[in-house]
């Protein structure tokens, strides 16, 4: 604006000088004339110079100015990015939970067999039974997918194992309707422990024995009915062979649940499993269909627990393939009580038939008796007895005759839940 105002000064300068000169000329002589005209036309090249020096200035500032405008656009555009992606990365974090939970023990375990003597299963060692890791992200309020690796050490076979436990995605359109697709709990044992709560001491007694799968393959339907909660239902259509066997069958088996709630912590549950366990393909036939009843009545809060639950199997595991049928059944009964804020003293027994028509000699007997001690709020441990006998019948060596196994364990076990 200065470099204009100042050609623009002088190109007045000299517009008024020139027309003074031709207004009022002085009496000079030609030489003195022809000086004044070269002096003028001398100073209106330099104006031209300084005119086209000033509009060159002028298109440089221009092309700065764009220059520095874009220079803050692209600065506006990074800045812009990087709070969307700061908050998309926030809005993930905040919309994933990690969790994970490990059962482990240091015991020593005396296994006698009654014609062998001690087994190589007796001895003192450290197991982590479970290690569950698990990553729950949520899409929306409807929407949202989980996935749980399932880690175990077991020290009397001293081999490690990793599987994926659970990988489903989940959709809740109602508290009374969650669909979950993929591999997740099934109706029965989870819905069990729940009510147990000493999972990581020993599982449930149709878990123990094998004749159910606590997670599988397939589509998961359950809710709660009613604003109270007053019953909850729940049912797995799944491949059979349970979460370390995603492979596909010919058909497939089928879980379901009902549970009724008469009044606050008590539950009374009924369910039942059919299916052939995931061994029916395209060329092989099952000859019989496993089967499963159960039914559990349990009480549980803050300082008592007490249930029992009751199963009926009809061929089950290997014998889906066998010509034989046979039957099972069995129950099991436990109980705790809260002795304090930190100390729980805990019970259970269980009583199995393992074989109604086969060999009605096989049988199992477990119990175990504890003092649980809750270090802090994730963490717990518990000083543990058990004692197993299982019998069965064989024929070598003659004569046949009545085996049993019998295992007393003592340690202390432990879960870490975060």
């Amino acid at each position: 604006m200065r470099s204009k105002m100042l050609v623009v000064a002088i190109a007045a300068g000299l517009g008024l000088a020139g027309a003074g000169v031709h207004a009022a000329p002085a009496p000079q002589d030609a030489q003195s004339s022809a000086a004044r005209n070269a002096e003028v036309e001398q100073l209106k090249a330099q104006l031209a110079a300084l005119q086209a020096k000033v509009a060159e200035l002028e298109q440089r500032t221009d092309a700065q100015s764009d220059i520095n405008v874009s220079t803050g656009q692209n600065i506006e555009a990074i800045q812009k990015a990087q709070t969307t992606a700061s908050s998309s990365l926030d809005k993930a974090l905040a919309n994933t939970t990690v969790s994970g939970k490990m059962y482990f023990d240091f015991s020593n375990i005396n296994q006698k067999n009654s014609d062998t003597g001690k087994t190589d299963a007796s001895g003192t060692g450290i197991d982590v039974k479970r290690f569950y890791l698990g990553v729950d992200h949520k899409f929306n309020d409807i929407w949202s997918a989980n996935l749980t690796t399932d880690f175990n050490y077991a020290a009397n076979d001293g081999e490690t194992n990793l599987f994926i436990k659970k990988a489903y995605v989940q959709g809740k359109f109602d508290q009374a309707a969650v669909l979950r697709i993929g591999s997740a709990d099934m109706p029965w044992i989870p819905f069990v422990e729940s009510f147990y709560g000493f999972r990581y001491v020993e599982p449930t007694t149709t878990d123990r024995l094998k004749y159910a799968n606590s997670a599988d393959w397939g589509l998961h339907l359950g809710g709660d009915i009613g604003e109270s909660k007053y019953a909850n239902y729940a049912v797995s259509v799944v491949n059979g062979g349970g979460y370390k066997n995603p492979s596909r069958s010919k058909g497939v088996d089928v879980e379901g649940r009902v549970g009724f709630v008469p009044f606050e912590g008590m539950i009374v549950a009924v369910g039942g499993y059919s299916g052939h366990l995931g061994k029916e393909t395209q060329n092989i036939s099952a000859p019989h269909t496993a089967q499963r009843g159960d039914v559990m009545v349990a009480y549980a809060d803050k300082t008592v627990r007490v249930g029992a639950e009751y199963f009926t199997a009809k061929d089950w595991g290997s014998l889906v393939l066998s010509p034989v049928a046979d039957k099972a059944d069995g129950y099991s009964l436990w109980g705790s009580v809260a002795l304090t804020d930190e100390l729980a003293l805990f019970a259970r027994y269980d009583n199995a038939k393992l074989s109604r028509d086969i060999d009605r000699q096989s049988k199992d007997v477990y119990y175990n008796l504890g003092l649980q001690y809750q270090v802090t709020k994730g963490f717990k441990l518990a000083g543990v007895w058990k004692h197993e006998k299982a019998d069965h019948s064989v024929t070598t060596p003659v004569p046949p005759h009545v085996q049993n196994v019998k295992t007393n364990e003592i340690g202390v076990y432990g879960e870490v839940a975060f």
